[in-house]
């Protein structure tokens, strides 16, 4: 699949980590709303499907469904579908949005699935070393993060007027 250019066009500077941690944390209660949804949808409609409400009450009741590997999965790829549709389509969550950056390839094409994997698990690795590989940017004097390098990737700030003409 050929990569295809995002616009606006241009060069933009690289994103700071305040509008980085804003557009995450707006993304973050995208997420928890999402898998609030797919939770809901599985335990009450799959579950409910496959055992029925008495015995899956009963299941609930004795903590038998606290830790669920597939709902876990479900979580997880469903988190990853969402990042995923966002960054490849036009390299911004609705969060970036918001708050104006964009993840894009150095070149200004999006990017694929491949960086969209290996960028949501080193992001992963990243939160698990207590936002070590976040911070990182700190000291990058290209201003990135771990899933930025491991991807080959850069998150840019778009100027403030891109959608006027």
């Amino acid at each position: 699949m050929s990569k295809y250019r995002l616009h606006p066009q241009g060069e933009f500077p690289p994103a700071l980590l305040p509008r980085r941690l804003a557009a995450m944390f707006y993304d973050g209660l995208l997420c928890v709303a999402l898998m609030m949804v797919v939770t809901l949808f599985y335990q009450q409609f799959l579950l409910r499907l496959i055992y029925g409400s008495d015995q899956l009450k009963a299941l609930a009741d004795a903590g038998a469904l606290d830790h669920d590997p597939l709902l876990a999965s479900l979580l997880l790829f469903s988190v990853f579908g969402f990042f995923t549709l966002f960054w490849t389509k036009n390299g911004q969550t609705l969060g970036m949005q918001v708050w104006g950056i964009r993840l894009q390839n150095a070149d200004g094409t999006a990017i694929d699935l491949w960086q969209a994997l290996l960028r949501f698990l080193v992001a992963m690795a990243s939160w698990a070393c207590l936002g070590l590989g976040l911070l990182w940017m700190l000291w990058d004097r290209h201003r990135r993060t771990w899933h930025d390098r491991y991807s080959d990737s850069v998150v840019v700030q778009l100027p403030k007027n891109i959608h006027k003409k």
